[in-house]
């Protein structure tokens, strides 16, 4: 069970904890949802910021044991007010983490008349705003907390013709309206770097004035406290999301539903020493680690933190690659030429691998395949960038486009696209076949480059042969070839042709041309990086690229702390052991600094 201590594990025997195991310790910022805007006929009032509540820096931590999950409570704005001409903004939600418990933002007052009972605005973490001078204002710090975690809203103006007062922010309260032309502002949040930057947070909102003039609605507080609005049926600003910041009121004449909502809160864990390691869970909730080796777990929706003890910081290493662009589109004239595989560059086997740095998040793209006539997109990894490969030219007697490998030319004499452009070492592929001279004798388009072989001429118009790799053997990825123990990838697209039989893309999921049989053309192969098959004529469809692959093998002592994100990309084992990252989307291959 968390508790709180002001220093060490020793002052936690008591309540679990055995002589020597020391517990971790944990900084914490718990704010709370802010305070939904008040509504109302003659100046709503701004919604107060959320509570906050927080050790960092110098405050007192709290004890968890290792390997407990603990629960994370992320509070929601408030929204639930609104409904009505005249209507009092909806509280926000509360924050948990272990024993802190931040209280969600008042509702800011939406009365109107005299005597209307929505014209206080709520208490809460920070307060809301009162409509007008008969209104009470929010109090905050409710319940009570020390230090506290909040500040009042400010007091409306006048009991007729209004100005709203401000939402209570988490450092100051909100102000009070001082004529019915001028409604009071939010109320500042206070600034926090447990993240490693000072952000701030819980910021009141501002309220809105009933009478147009200057200088007119109340601002937001720093912090992400909104704005109040302009005019009796113009929107006012919601508080910014995970921000803790309190809603701007707004007139009855407003959208439905009527004031502001609050921005949602947030809770950030940071771990005192640099060897825990934190977890943080759903994914949409991130961990990063400070310069100095703390962890910081910033949760921005409801999940759960786990710690972790470290056994050692992670020290570079080396990992190889293979990176497949998307393929390219066949052309769309007549007898087109195949698309033009995706550029093929990798270490494996006995190739220079990367170097790969711990606490590094590295991005991955992985390249879609080119549309009729359109060059794929480049798959890319750390240093590595593999050029999509080129598409067929757009029309009658055009040349294939360049690319990691070219597409083939289109009936006519269009000639093939160069292949490995730009050019790198080793080379990423092969130029594209180029056409026959005239539609009317029936020859073939050009087939497209491949990884390890040139597009052929027409005839026969055959896409280049793709390369094979053992870096995965898993039957999912790929195409099988020549040898059972390879996957292929990046094989060229075939040429369409008009009177005699379809050319066959090459090997690594290059796309067949249409012929007189069959008289279809097909597609890349998804994730080979394979070129699309070339049409027959214009009136039938070229077909597209194969979208790219991108494959990292690592040494199975860094296992522990690959991550990727997102999680359509998978992690498999090697039978010698290694680790093997599979990326079929883009995504991110993140290194932690320590395991």
């Amino acid at each position: 069970m968390p508790i709180n201590s002001a220093r060490g594990g020793a002052s936690a025997k008591g309540f679990g904890f055995t002589a020597g195991s020391k517990p971790a310790e944990l900084d914490y910022l718990v704010v709370a949802g802010g305070g939904q805007g008040g509504a109302a006929g003659y100046g709503g009032a701004g919604g107060g910021a959320g509570g906050y509540r927080t050790s960092f820096p110098g405050g007192t931590a709290i004890i968890t044991a290792y390997g407990v999950s603990v629960p994370v409570t992320v509070g929601a704005g408030g929204n639930g007010g609104g409904t009505a001409g005249n209507s009092r903004g909806g509280d926000g939600s509360p924050s948990i983490f272990s024993t802190i418990t931040s209280a969600g933002g008042g509702g800011g007052g939406g009365g109107g008349g005299p005597t209307n009972p929505n014209n206080p605005g709520n208490p809460g973490g920070s307060g809301g705003g009162s409509t007008n001078a008969n209104g009470t204002v929010g109090t905050g710090n409710t319940p009570p907390v020390s230090p506290p975690q909040g500040n009042n809203g400010g007091q409306g103006f006048g009991a007729g013709t209004n100005g709203g007062g401000g939402g209570g922010g988490a450092g100051a309260v909100g102000a009070a309206a001082p004529s019915n032309t001028s409604a009071g502002a939010g109320g500042d949040g206070l600034a926090n770097s447990i993240t490693g930057s000072p952000v701030f947070y819980a910021g009141g909102g501002g309220g809105q004035a009933e009478t147009a003039g200057s200088p007119g609605p109340g601002a937001g507080g720093n912090g992400g406290g909104g704005a109040g609005a302009a005019s009796g049926n113009s929107s006012s600003t919601p508080g910014t999301a995970n921000t803790g910041g309190g809603g701007g009121g707004e007139g009855a004449q407003a959208p439905l539903p009527r004031g502001a909502f609050g921005g949602s809160g947030i809770v950030i864990i940071r771990g005192k020493s640099g060897t825990d390691i934190l977890s943080a869970s759903p994914g949409t909730n991130t961990v990063t680690t400070q310069p100095c080796g703390q962890d910081v777990a910033s949760f921005t929706v409801p999940g759960s933190l786990t710690v972790t003890k470290s056994s050692g910081s992670v020290s570079p290493f080396s990992a190889d690659y293979l990176v497949v662009a998307g393929g390219g589109g066949a052309g769309s004239g007549e007898q087109s030429g195949g698309g033009g595989a995706g550029g093929y560059r990798t270490s494996f086997p006995g190739g220079t691998a990367l170097t790969i740095t711990a606490g590094t998040a590295y991005p991955i793209s992985v390249g879609a395949g080119g549309g009729p006539a359109t060059s794929g997109s480049p798959s890319i990894f750390s240093t590595i960038t593999s050029t999509g490969g080129g598409g067929g030219g757009p029309g009658c007697n055009a040349s294939g486009q360049p690319g990691g490998s070219g597409a083939g030319g289109t009936t006519g004499g269009g000639s093939g696209g160069t292949g490995n452009s730009p050019p790198v070492s080793p080379s990423q592929g092969n130029p594209g076949g180029t056409a026959g001279p005239s539609a009317d004798t029936g020859p073939r388009g050009g087939g497209g480059g491949g990884a390890t072989a040139a597009g052929a001429d027409s005839p026969p118009g055959i896409g280049g042969a793709g390369a094979g790799n053992s870096i995965d053997t898993s039957p999912t990825v790929g195409t099988p070839g020549p040898s059972p123990s390879l996957r292929y990838f990046a094989g060229g697209g075939g040429g369409g042709a008009w009177t005699c039989a379809s050319a066959p893309g090459g090997v690594g999921g290059g796309g067949n041309g249409a012929g007189v049989s069959p008289g279809t053309a097909t597609a890349g192969t998804t994730n080979t990086g394979g070129g699309g098959g070339g049409s027959f004529s214009p009136g039938c469809t070229a077909r597209s690229g194969g979208s790219g692959i991108v494959i990292v093998r690592y040494p199975s002592a860094a296992a522990p702390a690959i991550s990727l994100a997102p999680g359509t990309n998978v992690k498999t084992t090697a039978p010698n052991g290694d680790g093997i990252a599979t990326f079929t989307v883009p995504g991110t291959f993140s290194v932690a600094s320590k395991v």
